[in-house]
C-alpha cells in the first residue's frame, strides 16, 4: 500500500488509541533497514511507523555526505516507492530533534511539506517530533506552539517530549534522576499552550523514567501510573478523557507487563532502535564467523563470492530484524490490527 496518508494515518492512531495498542516506530538508518522493517510489519498484519533521526539521515546520505535533510528526503522518496508493494500502512516520522538542529532538519523538512502541500499532494513526512526536553518548559512549549501552527497547516502531526529521558541518544544525553518524571503540572501546561487538537493534531511523549541506551530487564525503574495520574488529572480539567495521544520513549530493558500498563493509559506509539540494531546485526556476526574463510581471502585463496556477497549476509541481518518488528507488534498489540484488513 501507498505511505499513509494524512487521513489514514490519523485513523491508526485514532484506532490504536481505542482499542489500547500502540505502533512500534522503528528507527531506519538505510534501505536495508526500512525493508527489514517493512518486512516484519507485513509478517505481523500491523500497520507501523517508520523513523528516521539526525544521525540516521546523517549516515542516509552518505558517511562523507552527512546532509541529514537529503539523507531523509532520499529515505521517504525510497519509502514511498518500495512501500506499495507491502499490505500495510505506513507513516513516516522524523525522530528526536533538538533545537540546535531544528533549523538544519524538522524545519527544512517541513517547508517541503508546505510545498507539497500547495500543490495538492500529500507531506512527504507524516509526522516529526521537536525534542525540547533539553531546555525550560516554557520555551519547550512556545517552540512546539510555532511548529504546531506549520504543521497543522501542512498536515502533518507535531510529536513533542515533556519531561526528560535518561541515556543517550544521537549525542544528547540525560542524567538518569527524578527529573525523568513528568508532572500533573506540565501535563496542564502544555495543555493551555498547545490546546488538546483545536490547534493541531500533536502527540506527547511524558516521561515515567524511561531511558534510552541498552538495558537489562529491571535495571529500568518505569512509573506507568506517572501517565494513568496526568491523563486523569488533566483530563477532568478539561472535561476530555485520555486527552493525550502518547509516545514511550527508551523502551529497552522495559518489562512486558510494564509496556502493557502504558498502553493502557494512552500510549499509541512505541520508539524502537537499540534492540533491532541488535537484532540486525547478530546474524550478520552469525555469518562472518560461521564463513570466515569464504567472506576472508585467506593464505592466498580467492574466498567464497556468495559467502562475501553483500547480499548474502545482508538477507540474514534483514530477517533477524524482521523478526524483531514481528516481536514489538505483538507485545504492543497491534499485530493483525492493520487498516487493511478491515472488513
Amino acid at each position: 500500500m501507498p505511505i499513509a496518508t494524512p487521513e489514514v494515518y490519523a485513523e491508526m492512531l485514532d484506532r490504536a488509541k481505542q482499542n489500547a495498542f500502540a505502533y512500534p516506530a522503528i528507527n531506519v538508518s538505510s534501505s536495508q533497514t526500512l525493508n527489514a522493517a517493512l518486512a516484519g510489519f507485513a509478517e505481523a498484519g500491523s500497520d507501523g511507523i517508520v523513523q528516521v533521526s539526525t544521525g540516521g539521515g546523517e549516515y542516509l546520505s552518505g558517511p562523507t555526505i552527512k546532509d541529514k535533510v537529503a539523507g531523509s528526503v532520499a529515505l521517504a522518496a525510497y519509502a514511498h516507492e518500495v512501500a506499495k508493494n507491502y499490505p500495510v500502512n505506513i507513516a513516516l516520522h522524523t525522530d528526536h530533534c533538538p533545537k540546535d538542529k531544528l533549523d538544519g532538519f524538522v524545519r527544512p523538512l517541513l517547508a517541503i511539506s508546505e510545498e507539497r502541500v500547495a500543490r495538492g499532494e500529500n507531506p512527504l513526512f507524516q509526522s516529526h517530533m521537536w525534542d525540547g526536553s533539553a531546555v525550560p518548559l516554557e520555551e519547550n512549549l512556545s517552540i512546539a506552539h510555532e511548529l504546531l501552527e506549520r504543521t497543522a497547516k501542512a498536515k502533518i502531526i507535531l510529536e513533542i517530549e515533556v519531561g526528560v529521558v535518561g541515556g543517550e541518544e544521537d549525542g544528547v544525553s540525560n542524567e538518569i534522576n527524578d527529573k525523568l518524571y513528568t508532572t500533573v503540572e506540565d501535563g496542564l501546561r502544555t495543555v493551555e499552550v498547545l490546546g488538546s487538537g483545536e490547534q493541531g493534531r500533536y502527540i506527547t511523549a511524558l516521561t515515567f523514567g524511561n531511558v534510552h541506551g541498552v538495558y537489562k530487564p529491571g535495571a529500568v525503574k518505569l512509573r506507568p501510573e506517572v501517565l494513568k495520574d496526568i491523563q486523569e488529572q488533566v483530563g477532568a480539567k478539561i472535561g476530555k478523557e485520555n486527552p493525550f495521544d502518547l509516545v514511550f520513549h527508551g523502551g529497552s530493558g522495559s518489562t512486558l507487563e510494564e509496556i502493557r500498563a502504558s498502553l493502557d493509559y494512552g500510549v499509541i506509539k512505541m520508539n524502537i532502535d537499540t534492540d533491532t540494531q541488535y537484532a540486525f546485526t547478530r546474524p550478520a556476526a552469525s555469518h562472518m564467523f560461521a564463513n570466515y574463510d569464504g567472506v576472508l581471502k585467506l593464505d592466498g585463496e580467492v574466498g567464497n563470492k556468495k559467502q562475501y556477497d553483500p547480499r548474502a549476509w545482508g538477507k540474514a541481518a534483514e530477517k533477524g530484524m524482521a523478526d524483531r518488528v514481528i516481536t514489538a507488534c505483538e507485545d504492543l498489540r497491534s499485530a493483525g490490527t492493520s487498516l487493511s484488513a478491515k472488513g
